[in-house]
């Protein structure tokens, strides 16, 4: 028996007892006469104590000498510590040590195996094996399996199967790239790896499994950053004969489970806007509800008078900064450079000063006046003591600005409270986008999104009109799951290709086993992705969700622990049918 207990698991109803312990080194602190080695699992650490009056000379010597993160096994009995250490559960005892083991040496690890350690990032990944001895990273692993457990336990006891769908797929157009993995069997020919099982749970519903979920793994070829990676986890579902209001039902209570069981929150209201709305007044289509600093439109207001800056732009709109009113010139012009950077784009930015005597002073008080002033400050909500930020241009970079912005006030103020949670469903999403540089639509969701009830006819004449039965839910500014009321019939399928730019040939090709299931019966049917890193790093107070997964990969992609991707051995490749061209 390697161990009797853990090393988290003693307490003082303990003492007398005869243990056995294994885990790793932690620390020891050698006083001469008495030798103390802190033994850790993923439980917790337990002090061994070794002195010279219990403990034979020989044992005593081989203490002295373990390293750090050596793996022994300690066999003692459990006795009253003399110094009682409060902030570890096991402070109150410690094991007088009559036999010891080393299980496996260790190399003095290349960083320090503490809560607060030495070790950069890329360290850390290259030996995130290592890393993961850390009590956060360890937390954060088992906080993320929590989830996951309530998560199944929720939607098992909601009706939900849970079905496995293929990883090795059919390369189609869904957006992003694809992972492509060549067939060795089938000479030039791929399969991909998929962004999402989104087709096959649609059959799922077509065969008669009404409510299907599956935590699954997605690969998207993408530019990475913080909240991406080019492998992350879905949790996936879908659900036949419902419309909108019953999936937005269904994971409210999924998202009120995971709040209350994991975080002790309870959340009554999951307010409604529409993309329209979200845009107009936060600039993007997940706005972090939990502060203020709804936006303004002030061309009304502001471009009356001779300042061609506001006269020739599309949008002037603006902010109002609560208590922002004492900012420094030099705390403004920070601001203002920070709105500049080539990361932002704006080309300048207006300020007013909300007084708190009721009167106003501004940038550009060369060209208005204090009762201009007063109505910016009514449109944009501000008072007395706060401050306005005004940007102006082009309508859809100016709100990008704008809500950049907003966020990055709200972090300087400490507005973005990690203990405090405001989900919101955002809904009516145009159903498609046009692209400025080709002038042709695509999907913004994905192409089986069907429109609202009532605007297919739309997509003849005013396609960029056409509203999407699709909604995300947005928890703290991030979208945490996206879904939308699914196309169920093939003349409406093939209709959406066609505005899409595909042949009727190319959808064939594509998507044609699909549209033959909708031959056979397809039910009403609509589902939603959970993002499930995005969603456990938010729960656990963080928005990079690297913290949150095992193995994660860096910026660029790469898994530097185990040096991936790599190059492949030429033998491989010839099976494959590959060659590689050479460059210069």
């Amino acid at each position: 028996m390697y161990r009797s207990n853990t090393c988290g698991a003693l307490r003082a109803s303990h003492i007398g007892s005869e243990v056995i312990l294994s885990g790793w080194v932690h620390k020891v602190r050698d006083k001469g006469f008495v030798v103390w080695v802190d033994i850790r699992d993923r439980y917790g650490i337990t002090q061994l104590v070794f002195d010279q009056d219990r403990t034979p000379v020989a044992l005593l010597d081989m203490a002295r000498e373990l390293g750090r993160e050596t793996v022994i096994q300690a066999k003692g009995q459990v006795i009253e510590r003399a110094s009682k250490n409060p902030n570890i559960p096991t402070g109150e005892i410690e094991v007088l040590v009559s036999e010891l083991n080393i299980l496996n040496k260790s190399l003095l690890p290349p960083f320090t195996i503490e809560d607060d350690t030495d070790g950069g990032e890329d360290i850390r990944m290259k030996f995130r094996y290592l890393d993961i001895r850390r009590n956060p990273v360890k937390n954060n692993l088992i906080f993320r399996h929590k989830v996951s457990m309530e998560v199944r336990k929720y939607l098992t006891d909601q009706g939900f199967v849970d079905v496995e769908t293929p990883y090795l797929i059919k390369s189609t157009p869904e957006g992003a790239r694809d992972f492509l993995v060549p067939s060795r069997m089938n000479e030039g020919q791929f399969y991909a790896l998929p962004q999402s099982p989104q087709t096959f749970k649609q059959l799922l519903m077509v065969g008669g499994m009404d409510k299907y979920y599956q935590i699954v793994k997605c690969f998207r070829d993408e530019d990475l950053r913080a909240d991406r990676q080019p492998e992350f986890t879905q949790i996936d579902c879908e659900m036949a004969f419902v419309e909108q209001e019953d999936i937005l039902n269904t994971f409210e209570g999924l998202t009120k489970h995971l709040l209350k069981e994991i975080k002790g929150v309870e959340i009554d209201k999951f307010p409604r806007m529409t993309f329209d709305d979200a845009m107009r007044l936060y600039g993007n289509d997940k706005p972090d509800i939990r502060f203020g600093m709804v936006f303004g439109e002030l061309n009304e207001v502001a471009q009356h008078k001779d300042f061609g800056v506001f006269n020739s732009a599309e949008l002037v709109v603006g902010i109002a900064v609560p208590g922002a009113g004492d900012y420094t010139r030099k705390e403004i012009d920070a601001l203002i450079d920070w709105v500049k950077r080539p990361q932002v784009g704006a080309k300048g930015m207006v300020y007013v000063k909300c007084n708190e005597d009721g009167t106003y002073k501004s940038s550009v008080d060369k060209f208005y006046d204090e009762q201009d002033l007063a109505k910016w400050a009514e449109v944009t909500g501000a008072k007395p003591g706060d401050l306005i930020f005004v940007l102006s241009g082009d309508a859809n970079p100016t709100r990008a600005q704008l809500s950049a912005l907003r966020m990055e006030l709200a972090n300087r103020m400490g507005l973005r409270k990690p203990d405090e949670f405001a989900p919101l469903w955002v809904v009516d999403f145009p159903l498609l986008e046009l692209d400025e540089e080709t002038g042709t639509y695509h999907a913004m969701h994905h192409p089986f999104t069907s429109p609202k009830p009532g605007q297919l006819e739309l997509l003849e004449t005013n396609p960029g009109d056409v509203k999407a039965n699709a909604y995300d839910l947005v928890l703290n500014g991030n979208e945490i799951g996206g879904g939308s009321i699914r196309i169920h019939d093939k003349e409406t399928q093939a209709t959406m290709f066609k505005h899409l730019g595909f042949s009727p040939e190319e959808a064939k090709a594509q998507f044609g086993f699909l549209m033959d299931a909708f031959q056979y019966g397809a039910p009403p049917h609509g589902g939603i992705a959970f993002g499930l890193d995005r969603l456990v790093s938010i729960l656990g107070g963080q928005e990079t969700i690297r913290d949150f997964i095992a193995f994660p990969k860096n910026n660029s992609g790469r898994d530097v622990m185990i040096d991936a991707p790599a190059h492949i051995d030429p033998k491989q490749l010839d099976e494959l049918h590959i060659k590689l061209t050479q460059t210069s």
